[in-house]
């Protein structure tokens, strides 16, 4: 099936009419996915049949008059990467903790994927991942920046302290989708920042369209479904997801003494509460209880 990622930053008068009425159209399209939706606009991805999916869109630019067409990153999935459709009312669409920006209003500079590599190979350019520590871990582009985040939130205690120690030279800032960058580079203008760029669709975007022999991308790149990550050929990669704190687990991390199928891993093995550590073993034998059945263990999230 295919699966598409989207966002538009706008204004957002009635989120929960908007969210209603969205949830329909998307339950009868036969979709499934999470779209989160608030004042500063939507963010979501959806999987189903292709020809549902762009329907779901035409129906968002016909609703709110969209002075231009959504333009999602596509990728393929051989199974259904949720378990069902949800669409949620939030304060932000990407939790940076700053719902008063407005980068529809005052953002970077638009940077197409073609155009990529000769923007970071300046000698110049500051490159910066914003996205979370743990996805970096899976794939990055060389000489990149890691802020070293556990959630976006964080991000902005970074850019603080980056623009406390030098404001003059361009950043060029990505993410697995554009969003993030996209109201990061919206900060770091309101920082003092005067040249700031930011990567047109993502990493997404710039591994279906640059073409091996010119692709800088070096690793898989982190997603939030069940696929976990995708390579170079937006394939399902060769990560796992740990059940506990939903980090991506390599080959190595799988082979680790402190790795315990959905229970724990070598990166929360130390954190975990007795308690929570009980009840993902006893949800782990429920698994396996239902796979020998050969059935789908239906679960609440965690």
């Amino acid at each position: 099936m295919k699966v598409a990622a989207f966002y538009r930053f706008l204004d957002l008068e009635h989120p929960q009419a908007f969210r209603d009425a969205l949830e329909a159209q998307c339950r009868e399209a036969g979709l499934l996915g999470t779209v989160l939706v608030a004042h500063e606009g939507f963010n979501g991805t959806l999987a189903g049949e292709e020809a549902q999916i762009q329907s779901v869109f035409s129906w968002i630019e016909m609703h709110l008059d969209l002075d231009s067409p959504l333009e999602p990153r596509w990728t393929d999935a051989e199974e259904a990467p949720f378990q069902r459709m949800r669409v949620k009312v939030k304060k932000e669409i990407v939790t940076l903790g700053r719902p008063d920006l407005r980068p529809h209003e005052r953002t970077g500079t638009y940077v197409p994927p073609a155009e990529w590599n000769a923007l970071i190979e300046r000698p110049d350019v500051v490159l910066i991942d914003t996205r979370n520590h743990y996805e970096v871990e899976v794939g990055t582009f060389p000489n990149a920046i890691d802020p070293r985040t556990d959630s976006f939130r964080e991000f902005e205690a970074f850019a603080n302290e980056l623009a406390s120690a030098d404001k003059a030279k361009p950043l060029a800032m990505f993410c697995t989708g554009g969003i993030r960058c996209e109201k990061a580079t919206a900060l770091m203008l309101e920082l003092g920042f005067d040249e700031v760029y930011h990567l047109q669709g993502g990493i997404l975007e710039y591994l279906r369209q640059v073409p091996p022999s010119e692709n800088r991308w070096d690793g898989e790149c982190f997603v939030f479904d069940k696929r976990v990550a995708v390579d170079r050929d937006l394939s399902e990669g060769g990560y796992v997801q740990c059940h506990a704190c939903r980090r991506p687990l390599s080959a190595a991390d799988l082979a680790s003494p402190h790795y315990r199928e959905g229970v724990s891993c070598p990166n929360c093995i130390n954190e975990l509460e007795s308690e929570r550590v009980e009840r993902l073993e006893e949800r782990r034998k429920q698994v396996a209880l239902a796979r020998e059945r050969g059935e789908q263990h239906i679960h609440r999230d965690d």
